[in-house]
C-alpha cells in the first residue's frame, strides 16, 4: 500500500485487542485501540480511520448500536466495518449486514485470515473512491457510484452499503441472471461467510426502498436474481 491505513480495533477483551492489534501492525497498518463503543464513536468522528473492527458484544453501548449510528452519521457512514465477534449464528451475520457491515470474522480467527479480510476490504473501499464508474440513469432512477447516492424522481434514497452494492452490480448488467452466490461474490468478495437467506434479506429491503422501481429487480425462479431490462 502507498500509505499506512488507520485500523481502529474496538474490543472489550484486552487479549484479543492485543493480539489483533501486534498482527496488523506487523502487517504494516497503523492501530487505534477502543473498549467500549462509546469510546469507539468518538474516536471514529475524530480520526476517521480506513477502517473499522468491531466487537459485537461491548459494554454500554453493542456494537450493533455503535454500527448504526456510524452509518446513520454523515461524517462516518463511509468508513467500513468488520464485525469481529463469536457470535456466528446466521441471524447475526444477516444483521450485520442488514446495517451496512462489509465483512464478518468469527472468533476464535486465525491472524492470517483476518488480515487477508482486512486488506480486500480496505483495497476494495480505496478502489471504490479512485474509480467511482459512470452515472447510471434508468428512467426516474439515478444511480451515481462515485457519490454513493442514489435518487428515485430527483430525491435521495437512503440504503445501505450492502443494497447500494447489490443495486450497483445489477443495474450495471440489465437482463443478466445472478445467483445468489454470485451477488455475494461480487459485493463483497469470494467466500464471504454469507447464507442465501442474506440475500433475500437484502433484495426485500432494496426493493422496498425503491418503491415503484422495486420491480426492476426481478427473482428468477431456482437460480437468482437479475436487473430488468428496460427500453
Amino acid at each position: 500500500m502507498t500509505t499506512k491505513a488507520r485500523i481502529l480495533v474496538v474490543d472489550d477483551e484486552e487479549d484479543i485487542l492485543e493480539l489483533v492489534r501486534y498482527n496488523l501492525v506487523g502487517e504494516g497498518f497503523d492501530v487505534i485501540p477502543a473498549e467500549t463503543g462509546e469510546q469507539a464513536l468518538k474516536i471514529a468522528g475524530n480520526e476517521h480511520p480506513d477502517l473499522i473492527l468491531l466487537d459485537l458484544m461491548l459494554p454500554g453501548i453493542n456494537g450493533i448500536e455503535v454500527a448504526k449510528r456510524l452509518k446513520n452519521n454523515v461524517r462516518t457512514r463511509d468508513i467500513p466495518i468488520i464485525m469481529l465477534t463469536a457470535r456466528g449464528e446466521e441471524a447475526d451475520i444477516v444483521l450485520g449486514l442488514e446495517i451496512g457491515a462489509d465483512d464478518y470474522v468469527t472468533k476464535p480467527f486465525s491472524p492470517r485470515v483476518l488480515n487477508a479480510r482486512t486488506r480486500a476490504v480496505i483495497r476494495r473501499n480505496r478502489s471504490d473512491v479512485a474509480d467511482p464508474g459512470t452515472v447510471i440513469r434508468i428512467r426516474d432512477l439515478v444511480i451515481d457510484p462515485g457519490r454513493r447516492r442514489v435518487e428515485l424522481r430527483g430525491k435521495e434514497i437512503d440504503l445501505s452499503f450492502t443494497e447500494f452494492q447489490i443495486l450497483l452490480f445489477l443495474s450495471r448488467r440489465p437482463g443478466w441472471v445472478f445467483t445468489r452466490s454470485q451477488i455475494v461474490d461480487a459485493v463483497r468478495g469470494e467466500n464471504y461467510p454469507v447464507t442465501d437467506r442474506s440475500v433475500d434479506v437484502q433484495i426485500v429491503g432494496l426493493r422496498k426502498k425503491l418503491g415503484s422501481c422495486g420491480n426492476y429487480i426481478q427473482t428468477v425462479r431456482a437460480v437468482g436474481y437479475r436487473f430488468k431490462e428496460l427500453s
